[in-house]
Formats: structure tokens, C-alpha cells, sequence
């Protein structure tokens, strides 16, 4: 099975979310929800974490981390670990509560760490959970609008500092962002890779990073070439003319990693036009 790839350093940002094994429910009441956010306290205070903004819904969580010491992967182990034994323990089951890894994405905090919370505190309006995000009493949203007072686990001041100095006029600007959020598109079509959202020198920071991966099939494709052209360019020229076309899709097979069936699809031809084109260059290099 694929495992996706972490990038961790110092001040690194994500957005991480985790569902529950087979869709199930991960908190049973609020007592449960309670023991989660004291638990992500906790975590936050062993490994130096700042936690932007959660959301807890019924069957998965979302929640955006700083780590300033660059440890996501072992505050992870120690937040889902812990509470799935706490879970365990006071409902007398054993086994996975969680679904597989959890899933992070980096995020660029100058250019889309507030569009990140929006989306986060927003995750019940568009389950249709709610109507507004301040309804939802198990979000960060009514502790950084000032409704209710912060759990431990959670900091405001960065958000309210992109919208004023003074707190007052911060937490009003930031509720009408939050409300403007609610007809916006969704930002994860910006995702590259699955894993980074950012602009495109942060893109390209981090696709230095992963080269050399592309060999390594237990990390995503997707992640593996990060920063591959698109079909559109690979193609701009090449569609028309046969020989250029074949020689496109060898090299977005073999040399940007796209799947057959997705060249096959972009270009309307068969899935068998691509995997026999693919296979007669194989016996070909077999053969020099």
C-alpha cells in the first residue's frame, strides 16, 4: 500500500484531518470531544505545536498545526494514539479507531493558511450539519469571533492579527471573511500532489525536495512528480502529429508518471491504443 510521503521541518504547517476506521464514529458525546481537544492540548505543549483552528465532526476531525520543531509525524502517533486508548478503554473495545494514516497537507502560511481555517470551521455548513459555522459548537470558530472562551489547545492570535490590531474590529472582520467563505469554491483544487498548497516557488521548493522519489512506488504517484507539467502542455503540440503524439505519451507515462488510463481519457483513445504503445517501447529497449 502507498504511503505518503511527510515533509517536516521547523515551522512547517498543515492541514491534517483523520476519519474513523469504516466511517465510524470517533466521538460518541461531548465528553469524548472534550477528551480530544484536552489530548491535542497536551500534545501541542509536549512537542511545540500551534493549533490555527479545529473542527470536530462526528466520524473524522480537522485541525491546522505549526509545528516549530518540525515533529508531525510524532505529535501525531501520540494525539491519535492516546485518545484511541482512552476511546478503548472507556467503551471497552479494542482495535483501530482510525481510518489508515491520517492525511496532512503542507500548507504556505503567508499566501493560504487563513483560506485553510475558513475551510476548516466551514466543514459543517457544507455537511449541512449547520447553517452557520457558529452553530457548530465544536469548532474554533466561536472562541476566535470571542462568542466563548479558547480551549487551551487553540491560538487566535495569528488569524486576528491579519485583520486588525485592535481585537474588536479583528474578530468582526475575520466573521464576515468567514461568512464570504461559504459561497466560495473549494481551495484543495490547488493541492499539488496531494500533499502541498502554496504558491508556485513554494511548489517548487518542496519538488526539489522529493526528487529522487519518483522510483520509490510506496509513496503516491502523485506525490513521486509533484511538479509535472500537465497534460495540456505535454500535449499542446504534440496531439496532432502521430509521431509526436506517441512520443508525448511515452513521455507521460514513463517520464511524469500519469497513469495510462489517464493519457488515454485526455487524448480519447483506448486503454489498449496506450498500454500496447507503452509495451512495444519496452520490448524495444529490451532489445538495444
Amino acid at each position: 500500500m502507498a504511503r505518503p510521503l511527510r515533509i517536516e521541518y521547523d515551522g512547517a504547517l498543515y492541514h491534517v484531518t483523520s476519519r474513523g476506521n469504516e466511517r465510524k464514529l470517533i466521538y460518541k458525546n461531548d465528553k469524548d470531544r472534550r477528551a480530544f481537544l484536552d489530548i491535542l492540548h497536551r500534545t501541542n505543549e509536549r512537542y511545540n505545536w500551534i493549533c490555527h483552528a479545529y473542527c470536530l465532526m462526528d466520524n473524522h476531525y480537522h485541525i491546522v498545526i505549526e509545528t516549530l520543531d518540525g515533529n508531525l509525524s510524532k505529535g501525531m502517533r501520540q494525539l491519535n494514539g492516546v485518545y484511541t486508548q482512552v476511546f478503548n478503554k472507556k467503551y471497552h473495545r479494542v482495535g483501530h479507531i482510525f481510518q489508515g494514516r491520517y492525511k496532512a497537507i503542507l500548507i504556505q502560511k503567508e499566501s493560504h493558511l487563513l483560506e485553510v481555517c475558513r475551510y476548516v470551521i466551514l466543514n459543517p455548513v457544507r455537511a449541512k450539519a449547520v447553517k452557520t459555522p457558529v452553530e457548530w459548537k465544536w469548532s474554533s470558530h466561536r472562541a476566535t469571533v470571542g462568542i466563548e472562551e479558547s480551549h487551551p489547545c487553540l491560538t487566535t492570535d495569528w488569524i486576528l492579527g491579519q485583520f486588525g490590531t485592535k481585537r474588536g474590529i479583528a474578530k468582526k472582520r475575520y466573521s464576515e471573511f468567514v461568512k464570504a467563505g461559504i459561497t466560495e469554491k473549494t481551495i484543495w483544487t490547488e493541492v499539488k500532489g496531494q500533499i502541498i498548497l502554496g504558491d508556485d516557488d513554494f511548489v517548487e521548493r518542496f519538488s526539489k525536495y522529493l526528487k529522487g522519489h519518483e522510483d520509490i512506488t510506496e509513496i503516491p504517484r502523485r506525490q513521486r512528480y509533484i511538479n509535472r507539467p500537465s497534460l495540456d502542455r505535454l500535449f499542446k503540440v504534440k496531439i496532432k502529429d502521430k509521431h509526436k503524439r506517441d512520443m508525448g505519451i511515452k513521455e507521460a507515462v514513463e517520464g511524469y508518471g500519469y497513469s495510462q488510463k489517464e493519457v488515454a481519457d485526455y487524448l480519447g483513445l483506448h486503454y489498449s491504443t496506450i498500454s500496447r504503445l507503452i509495451k512495444d517501447n519496452e520490448t524495444s529497449k529490451s532489445k538495444t
